[in-house]
């Protein structure tokens, strides 16, 4: 069996979860809000360690360790330790961030971000907060931003990236201070789901046997949550409670290729409805390329049909539209 590998804020975060609440938190009362910070990120993303590995790690606290086993670090027993010595806004705030994206900055953290979920947020922004941000995340970053952003809109960032000059530290420290409490702690809470969401996810992206198969199953077994689990589903078809505005959205943000692959397998409702919220020549293009593809395999269809549905939900997670099955493996004509 490999022998696990720890980094050294790793080994830090062992042996803070394997000394348990009453002992680690007088020493997290000694370190710096950094400190602070970057132990926490260790501990929350630790998963399980083999107790081998504690032992090693522990030898000078065995005894404590010897009842322990194994151990998980999870971002609860991360709170909950934090909790011990630190203030509950503290922790919250911490917390947030150590469950948005990863990054030891603000500005890493956008570079993290997907792009739509990004680009949809920035086009409610005045132009010159969208320049500044641009500027400072990674050039193919904000390259894909831009280009998801409406035309004359995206216009407006650019004239102003081209004028601007060195940004004050004030106006930056406000644009981050922005994001950090409206944006990136949005998206800290929107990570918080129960099992059932979770598993609702999951089964968006099976395949349409192994979702029928598995779910039958669930039901004979717990019906409670597998109903559940269906009602939190949202497939590809689910996007015809879109309204038109947006569908507009979505469709400004989704690959035309991935587009017309997703609505060869969809219903003829669905695919007119996508064409009315096209100009008439797009409507034309769609068309004639979902024609050209000729046959292709259901996989593809369902893979191009869950990643449109993926960027549905993260641009209602950021309010730019509101959200409110029957899936086999065979050529589509």
């Amino acid at each position: 069996m490999a022998k696990t590998v720890l980094t050294g804020p790793q080994k830090a975060a062992a042996l803070m979860l394997a000394l348990g609440e009453e002992h680690a938190a007088p020493l997290f009362a000694r370190m710096h809000e950094d400190e602070i910070r970057d132990l926490s990120i260790a501990m929350a993303t630790l998963g399980t360690v083999p107790s081998a590995t504690i032992e090693e790690l522990c030898r000078d606290f065995s005894e404590q360790l010897g009842q322990a086993g194994s151990l998980t670090g999870s971002f609860e027993s991360t709170e909950r330790l934090l909790l011990k010595t630190l203030p509950p806004d503290r922790v919250a705030q911490i917390m947030e961030e150590i469950r948005g994206p990863a990054g030891r900055t603000m500005w890493d953290k956008l570079g993290n971000v997907n792009e739509a979920v990004l680009a949809n947020y920035l086009k409610n922004e005045y132009p010159q907060t969208v320049a500044v941000v641009l500027t400072k995340v990674r050039a193919d970053h904000a390259a894909r931003v831009l280009a998801l952003l409406p035309e004359g809109f995206a216009m407006e960032v650019v004239m102003r990236m081209l004028r601007m000059e060195t940004v004050q530290k004030e106006a930056l420290e406000g644009v981050e201070r922005t994001l950090k409490m409206e944006f990136m702690s949005n998206l800290a809470r929107a990570a918080r789901r129960d099992a059932h969401e979770m598993m609702a996810e999951i089964f968006n992206n099976l395949d349409r046997q192994s979702e029928s198969r598995i779910l039958s199953a669930l039901e004979e077994r717990n019906r409670d949550s597998a109903e559940r689990i269906r009602s939190l589903m949202f497939t590809f078809e689910d996007l015809q409670r879109v309204d038109g505005a947006g569908l507009q959205a979505l469709l400004r943000a989704v690959e035309k290729d991935r587009l017309a692959l997703a609505l060869k397998g969809a219903s003829e409702t669905l695919r007119d409805l996508f064409m009315k919220n096209l100009t008439e020549r797009a409507a034309k293009l769609l068309r004639d390329d979902i024609a050209a593809l000729g046959p292709v395999r259901l996989r593809d269809v369902d893979e191009a049909q869950a990643g449109i549905v993926a960027i549905a939900k993260d641009m209602a997670a950021q309010g730019s539209i509101q959200l409110q099955d029957n899936r086999d493996e065979e050529m589509l004509p």
